[in-house]
């Protein structure tokens, strides 16, 4: 499969109207380029996000997910995720970021040390404008610096999300396309957040911490990439960036 050049090529071509210049003239067209790349934003989110990797994640750490047996006695590494994001506050230009949710499911593949991956789809819950898509797009390309064998804008379909220190839950099309249910680790000494710092996530120049809640079940029910684990990785994470950062 031929691999896409980078995400932010991808994602421009799939939301297009704010990185297709209409300009016929060379000197025009340079000159609108700049001014969409001096947009001038900023983005504060949090995650929910769960994987099939072991507590905590070894990707963190490594260039490789952890390795899964399978009935052949053969091991095949890959980390396949959810991630489901709420925008708490942010803006692309004039545009208000504040309240958007999106859901974001993939593989790293066996190995991404070289910064690909396997495979990537993306929704947007309906209430997401255009203008706020095509802010984000932008914005993932910064937090998300990564290559995909194959990556899909896929059909909008409703988020619902809800987070306490005891678990987290994030629902795509009320469970039906994707699921992920988080709680509070057992090993924990207290009822206050077991956080993990002073780890990258990302591209994210800042965050508060990962927030370790291993994970119930997290699935992904949507076409030939359906996948579902249990007992596995999970955390809560949020972010804050923006365009000074780049």
């Amino acid at each position: 499969m031929k691999r896409i050049t980078t995400l932010s090529i991808l994602i421009a071509l799939l939301f297009g109207s704010a990185f297709v210049l209409t300009q016929t003239d060379k000197e025009n067209s340079q000159t609108a380029e700049l001014e969409v790349d001096a947009v001038e934003w900023s983005i504060n989110a949090t995650a929910i996000e769960a994987c099939t990797c072991p507590m905590f994640c070894q990707c963190y750490f490594n260039t490789e997910p952890a390795a899964h047996g399978h009935d052949h006695g053969e091991a095949e590494h890959y980390c396949k995720f959810n991630m489901a994001w709420v925008v708490n506050a942010g803006h692309y230009g004039n545009t208000s970021l504040e309240g958007v949710h999106f859901w974001l499911a993939g593989d790293l593949g066996e190995y991404f040390g070289d910064g690909t991956g396997d495979w990537a789809n993306l929704h947007f819950d309906p209430a997401v404008s255009e203008a706020q898509r095509e802010g984000l797009s932008t914005i993932l390309t910064s937090l998300f610096p990564a290559e995909y064998e194959s990556f899909q804008v896929l059909e909008d379909l409703p988020i619902s999300w809800n987070a306490t220190n005891k678990e987290a839950v994030a629902l795509l099309d009320n469970g039906n396309a994707a699921e992920m249910r988080l709680v509070h680790p057992a090993t924990a000494m207290s009822d206050e957040p077991a956080v993990l710092t002073n780890v990258i996530y990302w591209g994210a120049p800042r965050h508060d911490g990962f927030v370790m809640m291993p994970n119930e079940i997290q699935a992904y029910r949507k076409g030939d990439k359906a996948f579902e684990s249990s007992g596995s990785n999970g955390f809560m994470i949020t972010i804050d960036m923006n365009s000074n950062d780049i």
